[in-house]
């Protein structure tokens, strides 16, 4: 496939499965071998990244991703993001506190095999900043010097 093809398809990615909740264009896209990276999640087959995405959208019903930068060469597609929402539903044990906080920010970086199916992304963002924002970690906490 073209990288103009595989740029759809990761831009498909944010704007429909995580901005829309349209969680079968992961079917349409992804490869039955696909893997997702992520810091927070670990690594998840295309079921599990479903899940996780229906939980976001489930704590922040108006989870918003915007698409910052793309960069696609070969078989590969990176994209810098910035997500936002507000914190209205139970995630991951932590009661809502209704407030929309600041904007997380990451990249994800996608590889794609010669079908132009989606098999691999990785994913990197701001996950101490987004656990500090929900409650996880408190305002001013850092990790003990070693």
């Amino acid at each position: 496939m073209s990288v103009d093809a595989n740029i759809e398809a990761s831009r498909r990615i944010i704007e429909e499965a995580f901005n829309e909740g349209k969680l079968e264009v992961l079917d349409e896209i992804c490869g039955e071998e696909f893997i997702g990276h992520d810091p927070l999640a670990g690594d998840q087959n295309v079921a599990a990244v479903k899940q996780m995405i229906a939980g976001y959208r489930d704590a922040f019903p108006d989870l918003t991703f915007s698409i910052e930068d793309v960069v696609g060469a070969d078989d590969r597609v990176a994209i810098r993001w910035r997500a936002e929402g507000t914190f209205q539903n139970e995630f991951m044990g932590q009661q809502p506190t209704g407030e929309k906080g600041e904007p997380t920010e990451g990249i994800s970086i996608d590889r794609f095999d010669e079908d132009g199916k989606l098999v691999e992304t990785w994913n990197q963002w701001d996950t101490i900043g987004f656990m500090r924002e929900i409650g996880m970690i408190p305002e001013g906490a850092s990790a003990a010097a070693g």
